[in-house]
């Protein structure tokens, strides 16, 4: 009798204790972050609902000879060409200097004033300006949109000299943000993307930022603007306005896309066509980065077509 009873207690003791394993199991399992990967296609090989089939999207026909797909939830790459080699970044290094402009602005509405000798260098470098005037008074929230927008290289420089006193010092904070995010190939060495050898990035890095800039609302309602208006200023008596320069192309290359929130282009010779764009599809947001398509602001907007491109496919599947 006694013999069974010390087996029966034997079972209990061993049944709660492969219950405790268990749960302990299941705790740390599920405080683990899963590690995405990837085949060379994109394709990842753990689970998500941001998974795209293998082969559904194809980046090998884009204009653009760089391109990266990222899921903006989860950061996963699910698509990518040539996505870690180094491009010139033109305007899309203005992603970094509106997200640092933020950070280092307590409050938008403040009024400022345009610094008269910064537009000099500006005009000898036929740089895009956003149309405000040497010494006009503006907020700084008109400068945000004025950078993101119509890609104003005077925002820029406003705010450089304003936050670290020149642009060689906001640089520095540029590439210190660089560091933090992992962007592991880039490197700035001004504000506004004009060509210079030591200015330059890669896709992949370019869709970490803007992945991290979207998570500050005033950047994000920034980037998705069809169009800001400037109130009256004492350089424009009735205000003025500017447009996306991204949803300018799309309509004049007569494409429509409603998937397409926002997105921020870039060119010089060097660089090519350059876009970085934001799209919802089915409820589940997108990052698309592409650099060096051939073309120029004359020709077909080869990066926004690459865009509609590569969303369509996406659309085709989800």
């Amino acid at each position: 009798m006694k013999k069974h009873r010390k087996s029966k207690w034997k079972k209990i003791c061993a049944a709660a204790i492969a219950v405790m394993i268990i749960a302990a199991g299941m705790k740390i399992s599920s405080s683990v972050p899963q590690i995405p990967f990837f085949t060379e296609s994109g394709k990842n090989l753990s689970s998500g609902s941001d998974v795209l089939p293998e082969g559904s999207v194809n980046l090998k026909k884009l204009n653009s000879p760089y391109a990266v797909l990222m899921d903006v939830e989860s950061g996963n790459v699910l698509a990518k060409q040539k996505s870690t080699a180094r491009i010139y970044p033109a305007s899309l290094t203005k992603i970094m200097t509106a997200i640092v402009a933020i950070e280092h602005t307590d409050k938008m509405g403040e009024k400022t004033t345009v610094p008269s000798d910064i537009f000099s260098s500006l005009y000898a470098e036929d740089a895009s300006l956003a149309g405000f005037q040497p010494g006009e008074e503006v907020t700084w929230k008109d400068l945000l949109y004025g950078i993101l927008l119509p890609s104003g290289a005077e925002c820029c420089l406003t705010f450089a000299e304003h936050i670290a006193g020149s642009e060689k010092a906001f640089v520095d904070i540029m590439n210190e943000k660089a560091e933090e995010l992992g962007m592991r190939d880039t490197h700035f060495s001004n504000v506004t993307g004009l060509q210079d050898k030591k200015h330059y990035s890669t896709v992949e890095d370019m869709a970490v930022l803007l992945r991290y800039a979207l998570k500050n609302e005033t950047f994000r309602q920034a980037l998705t603007a069809r169009r800001y208006s400037v109130p009256p200023t004492n350089e424009h008596p009735e205000g003025f306005t500017f447009y996306n320069t991204m949803f300018q192309a799309m309509d004049n290359a007569g494409i429509s896309d409603d998937n397409i929130l926002g997105g921020k282009t870039g060119y010089t010779e060097k660089a090519g066509l350059c876009l970085a764009s934001l799209a919802e599809i089915n409820g589940r947001e997108y990052i698309l980065v592409t650099a060096k398509a051939d073309g120029n602001h004359y020709t077909e907007p080869y990066h926004v077509i690459d865009a509609e491109n590569v969303y369509e496919q996406i659309r085709q599947v989800m």
